[in-house]
């Protein structure tokens, strides 16, 4: 046709939706996907990792052979370099990213540049927590699809903007929620959701700790090929110190610091960080991938109903020390009375409650036909004989060795990418599922019940809802 402009997948990839917007913006963007040059069956996927920490290079280690990663980005050079020549137990881990795609890799400190000037099928985004949402919807503005780490988000609203995006843009986006591909965890899910268990009136869950809601540190000079402005990101500006940032690489007072982990500005610490694993087991067993609990309140009381609960500054305590001692630092005064520890209930539409409590090792359902407990890669019945049929056990095999096994659920984001399926974790499950996480660290802060609106997602109260998004430094906005 005279006058038609021909827009490459070339220019999508470079130049993101600017590129469609005068054709396509506002509705379904579809330019990308439906491919004038859509990837083969066989097709190698140029793959970028934005976050070279630990979990990333786990990640570049556990990618498919049908893939490649071709670039790599982090604010700290350092991570970086040890990425392209890794050392100790990363030796074995990169061994095949070292031998055959490191020389030609190319690397960036800023993934706005890498996504600008890089011609990529996919991204893998591995950063702290405040940069995931930040990074993802720019990965989407260029066209790509997306393995975002869990947990999805830092707040409830910017995950609900990304699962709107990704709506709207068709890509694919796979949650690192590896437990979502794994067979036994799918098989125990499905079976509490299918009726299994019956009616399930309670399920309890681990007391995770939440974020520490300020960090006071002296200011330290800036590491030499650190860009510091960029680690904060959105996040208040604040002088460096290592502390911050610096995640299980040292220990203070006994504890191997969690750094960026602990703080409220960059993470909701344990409770979406472990918690987001758990909770997304229980939303997928009550068949709430797509809703969520509609009352949450702290507990201050020890008895719930007929339930009888230990609460006590002693359960609290022992609870630390058994489980989180390693992880987090102990309240300056009691845990009775430190918000991060306070123990949370919530009621969904159904009347099925959920109790985050001290003592509870994993996720257990308790159910009119008896009780299941599911952890990683495994469940447990009471009464022993409740499953007759369960899945062979020779499938926990592959998702067993060193480091985080994470291959079959990226072999499923993979398979998605080539397919264009929904993968075993699409992000408004991730969304849905870290969403209860948020939930108990906002009531925490709080300190009093809310009635929680999973369709709108909304409180019934305007000091609550201001707690549903963060501020943004300038520069480090959400896309339009």
């Amino acid at each position: 046709m005279s006058g038609q402009t021909t827009i490459s997948r070339r220019d999508i990839l470079r130049h993101g939706t600017a590129a469609i917007s005068s054709f396509a913006f506002g509705t379904a963007i579809t330019s990308r996907w439906a491919r004038a040059n859509p990837l083969g069956a066989n097709d190698r996927i140029n793959v970028g990792v934005i976050g070279t920490g630990v979990r990333g290079k786990y990640l570049i280690g556990n990618l498919p052979e049908t893939a490649q990663v071709t670039a790599i980005c982090d604010c700290a050079s350092s991570r970086m370099a040890d990425t392209l020549e890794p050392k100790k137990e990363f030796a074995e881990v990169l061994a095949g990213f070292r031998d055959d795609h490191a020389a030609h890799c190319r690397t960036y400190q800023d993934y706005r540049r890498m996504l600008d000037q890089e011609q990529l099928d996919a991204v893998i985004i591995a950063t702290p927590d405040h940069h995931h949402v930040p990074a993802a919807m720019l990965a989407l503005e260029a066209g790509l699809d997306i393995y975002l780490e869990k947990p999805l988000s830092l707040t409830i609203r910017e995950g609900r903007l990304l699962a709107d995006m990704v709506k709207k843009t068709g890509c694919v986006l796979q949650v690192g929620s590896q437990q979502r591909t794994m067979e036994v965890n799918r098989f125990a899910c499905e079976l509490i959701r299918d009726g299994g268990l019956g009616r399930v009136r309670r399920v309890d869950s681990p007391n995770y700790p939440g974020p520490i809601a300020h960090a006071y540190f002296s200011s330290e000079p800036i590491p030499e090929g650190f860009d510091w402005n960029l680690f904060l990101g959105p996040s208040p500006h604040r002088p460096h110190n290592r502390k911050l940032w610096v995640k299980d690489e040292f220990k203070v007072d006994g504890l191997l610091w969690r750094g960026w982990d602990l703080f409220r500005d960059y993470s909701g610490h344990l409770m979406t960080n472990w918690g987001a694993h758990n909770i997304d087991m229980i939303q997928y067993a009550l068949g709430m991938d797509h809703s969520g609990p509609v009352r949450i309140a702290p507990l201050n009381s020890d008895t719930i109903g007929n339930q009888q609960l230990d609460i006590s500054e002693a359960a609290l305590e022992r609870d630390w020390k058994e489980k989180w001692h390693k992880k987090t630092p102990r309240p300056s005064g009691s845990f009775s009375d430190s918000i991060r520890f306070r123990p949370i209930t919530m009621e969904y539409a159904s009347g099925t409650v959920l109790n985050f409590l001290p003592g509870v090792p994993t996720a257990t359902f308790y159910g009119e036909q008896g009780t299941m407990t599911i952890s990683r890669n495994k469940f447990v019945t009471d009464p022993v004989d409740l499953i007759a049929d369960g899945p062979d056990p020779t499938v926990t095999e592959k998702w067993k060795g060193s480091g985080f096994v994470a291959r079959p659920h990226l072999q499923n984001w993979i398979d998605c990418i080539h397919s264009r399926n929904v993968p075993n974790a699409p992000v408004e499950v991730g969304h849905r599922s870290v969403t209860v996480c948020h939930l108990a660290n906002i009531v925490r802060e709080l300190n009093r019940p809310l009635k929680w609106n999973p369709a709108e997602e909304r409180f019934d109260d305007n000091e609550a809802n201001t707690l549903l998004d963060r501020p943004r430094r300038k520069q480090f906005e959400l896309p339009k």
